[in-house]
Order: C-alpha cells, then sequence, then structure tokens
C-alpha cells in the first residue's frame, strides 16, 4: 500500500467535533462489549474528551496541536511538546479507516529523525492494549517505566560511533 500524501495544520476553533470524532474512534473496542446504549456511549465519550482536552490544554499549554490531513481531509491528530530533555508526543490518533495506512508509521519516523538530530529522546504514554504497541516495538521503543493501565516508552538515538 502506498502512503498517502499527508500534512500538519494547527487545530482551530472549528475542529472540535472533528477531533471529537477521532477520539471517539480510539474508544470503540473498548466500549463494544459495555451495556450501555448508545446515547450513554456518547456522552461518556463526549465527557471524557472534554477532560483530556481541558487537561491537555491547561498542562501542555506550549505544545503544539495538529490535524493530520491528507489532501484537505482531515484524517487525525497529533499533539507534541518539545523541549531541551524530550520530544513528548502527549497523543497521535487516527482515524480507524485511516490506521494502517503508514502515515503514523511516517510522522513517528520524523521523530525518531528529529531525535537523532537533536540528541533528545522521543517518549509517549501508551495503554498497554493499544493496538500501535506492536508498531512503537518494531521501530525501537522500550519501557522506561509502568503506569498502570499505561507503559510510558522511551526511543533514544543509538551512539554507535
Amino acid at each position: 500500500m502506498q502512503l498517502p500524501p499527508f500534512s500538519l495544520r494547527p487545530v482551530g476553533p472549528g475542529d472540535e467535533p472533528f477531533l471529537l470524532a477521532v477520539y471517539a474512534s480510539t474508544r470503540e473496542e473498548e466500549l463494544r462489549p459495555v451495556p450501555w446504549s448508545d446515547a450513554e456511549k456518547e456522552a461518556f465519550v463526549r465527557f471524557q474528551f472534554e477532560a483530556q482536552h481541558k487537561q491537555y490544554r491547561e498542562h501542555c499549554a506550549d505544545a503544539r496541536f495538529d490535524v493530520i490531513c491528507v489532501g484537505d481531509r482531515p484524517v487525525g491528530r497529533l499533539y507534541v511538546h518539545r523541549s531541551a530533555e524530550e520530544i513528548r508526543i502527549i497523543d497521535i490518533a487516527l482515524l480507524t479507516a485511516e490506521r494502517g495506512r503508514g502515515i503514523g508509521s511516517a510522522l513517528l519516523e520524523r521523530f525518531l529523525a528529529e531525535s537523532r538530530e537533536t540528541g533528545v529522546p522521543v517518549r509517549i504514554h501508551v495503554e498497554k492494549h493499544n493496538p500501535a504497541m506492536r508498531l512503537y516495538t518494531r521501530l525501537g521503543f522500550v519501557p522506561i517505566a509502568d503506569r498502570g493501565v499505561y507503559l510510558f516508552l522511551e526511543w533514544k538515538a543509538r551512539n554507535d560511533a
């Protein structure tokens, strides 16, 4: 499968419904067996999204919040904070239909290249059951902390000199 051309653009004021849809797509599998009505699931997802969105904006105010686009079509979100100590991927998520097309891998490879240039590690929190764990492992991320349902992963450029 050929990697579709994609780009990033800053999150704008009209993007919240799309960002909610992306978040909801990341919770589909988890909520499928829950015996709630669709309305209850939607309310739960909206509540969780709003809490997460507020936390990211308050605690990561200097991060970059982007929408991932294929052409003009939004397909995902990418939130990243850069500092002298790390490149922290706060969140990377694609709509269900866009997963497995190479977009996430290509974005991660960009961060790994940046890490090689700057010497700072790339770090990300990932739920242990997240299917993307296979991708992170394949790229060389290693767990540096177990935080209950999450693993804190790190990728460092090797010093082969």
